[in-house]
């Protein structure tokens, strides 16, 4: 008589839900700071009840059967969360794996006197939930990828503060190596701010950029350039001397933007081009009669 194995597991999901719940916990590395083992719990009985709901032996050696799809939208979705919330991809693999070892255990309670069924079950249910496991680390690794490009993206946002240091002058300190992606965020984060101020002057300064090449001075032209088509002169401030010597030993043309040692000197500049004067006040001493 033909055994069919999914109806037995289907039989015995509870226990397989148990077991597998039971492994997860038993794991040294289990986060639950992360999700607590009530959430863990309802997360594995989702994905046992669909997964023993579509499986048949048919579909059990076809890893690519379409009856699977519900399955691995669900392991899709789970990596996601699981990339998103912190977890490691160890972490998110033993989720995986556990169950194999769930599933496996209950095939060896149940056909324990019949070896060659054993055999032939262990392993057609053990490359099912490997390709499951490559799926899931797939999916984990692009939910990872999202996170730390939202958090570049993030960092490049609050690395790029726009001040208003003046009625009609801003300054962008910039703060580490400038690449096509940072200049586009500077360019847009200075523009906007000239816009939303009315400023005629924009102050750019360097001090913390660590070295200027050809490259990183094609990005501050550019920013320059930009800027003079919203109408507002551009201040380069932040030229050490080092930073001098290679722009000259690079060839690189400054002469049409205006630069400056320090962000004071800068200041000072923009002060001047307004028709602005700072001066110290004078304190006023009481007279003595």
């Amino acid at each position: 008589m033909k055994i069919d194995i999914s109806k037995t597991l289907l039989k015995k999901k509870k226990q397989i839900l148990d077991l597998w719940m039971k492994n997860q916990l038993a794991d040294d590395g289990l986060r639950d700071d992360l999700m607590s083992n009530e959430a863990l719990r309802e997360q594995s009985g989702e994905l046992v009840d669909v997964l023993l709901q579509k499986l048949t032996d048919e579909n059990l050696h076809d890893v690519q059967s379409p009856e699977f799809d519900d399955v691995y939208e669900i392991l899709g979705g789970i990596s996601i969360t699981r990339a998103r919330q912190g977890f490691s991809p160890r972490e998110t693999g033993i989720f995986v794996f556990s169950l194999k070892d769930a599933l496996i255990e209950i095939i060896q309670q149940e056909y324990k006197n019949d070896p060659a069924l054993l055999y032939e079950s262990a392993i057609r249910i053990g490359r099912l939930i490997d390709s499951f496991g490559i799926v899931t680390f797939e999916t984990f690794i692009k939910g990872r990828e999202e996170v730390i490009l939202r958090q570049t993206d993030e960092i490049a946002e609050i690395s790029t503060p726009v001040i208003r240091v003046w009625d009609g002058i801003v300054a962008l300190p910039i703060i580490g190596t400038l690449d096509s992606a940072r200049t586009q965020v500077v360019m847009e984060s200075l523009l906007q701010e000239i816009v939303d101020t009315g400023s005629s002057i924009a102050i750019l300064d360097i001090s913390g950029v660590p070295a200027v090449d050809s490259l990183v001075a094609q990005h501050l032209i550019k920013t320059v350039s930009a800027t003079r088509l919203m109408g507002a002169e551009c201040i380069i401030s932040g030229i050490r001397p080092e930073i001098a010597q290679t722009v000259v030993h690079l060839g690189i043309d400054l002469s049409s933007v205006v630069t400056k040692s320090t962000l004071a000197n800068a200041l000072r500049y923009a002060f001047a081009s307004l028709q602005l004067e700072v001066r110290k006040k004078q304190k006023d001493y009481p007279s003595i009669k």
